[in-house]
């Protein structure tokens, strides 16, 4: 069988996924929102220095905009052995490295269009090699040494404000680090991009129009293999969040495009739904770990507050343009017939067969996948559960029979 390739915003999904990648840095350090961008913002910046343009400068800002993207791993990681506490206060150099590696190799596989090998792994190292891997600036690539300073200038100018005080701080900081932290190159690229004024427009949103601007949000087409790997990268980034839900997104992904292949989907509606399968939880990490993993029922302010998770994915995806059908094929697997879902209350005329595909196959996929505090149920029982929950008016009884007879067969 063809498969046909996909038309994607590719640079947008990736902003799309670098806000919630800066809402799990915001828990842990304190960060503030839209980190990615504005680190994607000042490295494609200073890159006029160096005169990098085109297909380099948008793979630039894509590694900006993941510089953290295996944030969540190392987080799952450590959880393992240690505390929350302990991991805030406890983010050392020796420890860096670590996401840097993992981050390194979680983008191996997305669609870059020039060679971007070792942007993420080196993006802590110190120009005097005194970093985590001990490299010195001339052994460690240009786009790792630029997001390296972007990084470092952004942290430091959350911590108070983008303001003159802070730019006055800035180039002091940068002048005393100069062949130290960063090279030479690195901190006359900055100050031939950023003046004060310029610098202060960093408070406010005008330079994420200015970001869209140099880097353009144009639909690339991609063969099904590379969309696949971009799904993969998105949902196991979701997926480490909680260790309640290591292999969710990937699961439910899996599901609803074999159900929806065997329901007669074309092939190009089947990939959007294991994209939207993929996605569906993203909006998961914008929610505190404290409510995610909480083994005990959710008060009803917990609650709430965990719903809000599927209006996030509605949020955060509607930001990757001409995403519409994806977005609400992920974001509505809350909802439900009889209009009592969340987060928009849809009702039975508003949701259409790939939204309550969705909404069964998460629920088929939580029941049946172990988690540390369950043993995931069988297929039979899964399918009962779920026959009774449409006899109740929750969800479509044609699927529930199609789910139970399709993965009865496999």
């Amino acid at each position: 069988m063809k498969v046909e390739p996909l038309s994607i915003d590719i640079v947008g999904l990736v902003g799309a996924c670098s806000y919630a990648l800066d809402c799990i840095e915001a828990e842990l350090v304190n960060v503030k929102n839209k980190h990615g961008k504005r680190v994607a913002y000042i490295s494609v910046r200073m890159a006029e220095y160096w005169s990098i343009k085109s297909d380099a400068l948008q793979d630039l800002a894509m590694c900006a905009l993941l510089h953290d993207n295996a944030l969540t791993q190392y987080i799952s990681e450590e959880l393992q052995n240690h505390s929350d506490v302990y991991i805030k206060n406890n983010l050392s150099e020796k420890k860096k490295h670590l996401h840097c590696i993992y981050g390194e190799k979680n983008i191996s596989k997305l669609p870059f269009k020039t060679d971007v090998s070792n942007a993420i792994l080196y993006h802590h190292e110190h120009a005097d090699g005194t970093g985590p891997f001990q490299k010195t600036w001339r052994e460690i690539p240009l786009f790792a040494r630029i997001i390296h300073l972007a990084d470092m200038i952004d942290i430091i100018g959350n911590s108070k404000d983008f303001n003159g005080q802070r730019w006055n701080f800035i180039c002091q900081y940068l002048s005393k680090n100069k062949d130290r932290l960063f090279d030479s190159e690195c901190v006359n690229a900055f100050r031939h991009a950023f003046t004060k004024e310029s610098f202060m427009c960093l408070s406010d949103d005008s330079f994420e129009t200015n970001l869209w601007g140099i880097i353009p949000r144009k639909k690339q087409v991609f063969d099904w293999e590379t969309c696949k790997n971009v799904a993969d990268f998105f949902a196991n980034i979701i997926d480490y969040k909680s260790s309640f839900t290591s292999r969710h997104s990937v699961g439910v992904a899996e599901k609803a495009s074999l159900l929806a292949n065997y329901m007669g989907f074309s092939t190009i509606n089947t990939q959007k739904m294991y994209l939207a399968g993929a996605l569906h939880d993203i909006g998961k990490m914008a929610i505190g770990n404290e409510i995610l993993e909480k083994p005990d029922k959710l008060t009803d302010d917990e609650f709430s507050k965990m719903k809000n998770h599927a209006g996030y994915t509605y949020r955060i995806l509607s930001d990757v343009d001409d995403f519409e059908e994806i977005r609400d094929w992920a974001a509505f697997h809350h909802e439900k017939l009889n209009g009592k879902g969340y987060p928009f209350g849809k009702t039975n005329d508003e949701l259409n067969e790939p939204e309550r595909i969705m909404a069964c196959i998460d629920i088929y996929q939580a029941l049946t996948e172990d988690r540390p505090y369950k043993k995931g149920l069988s297929h039979e029982k899964t399918c009962d559960i779920l026959d009774d929950m449409a006899q109740k008016g929750f969800i479509d009884s044609t699927i529930s029979n199609k789910i139970r007879e399709f993965f009865n067969i496999i």
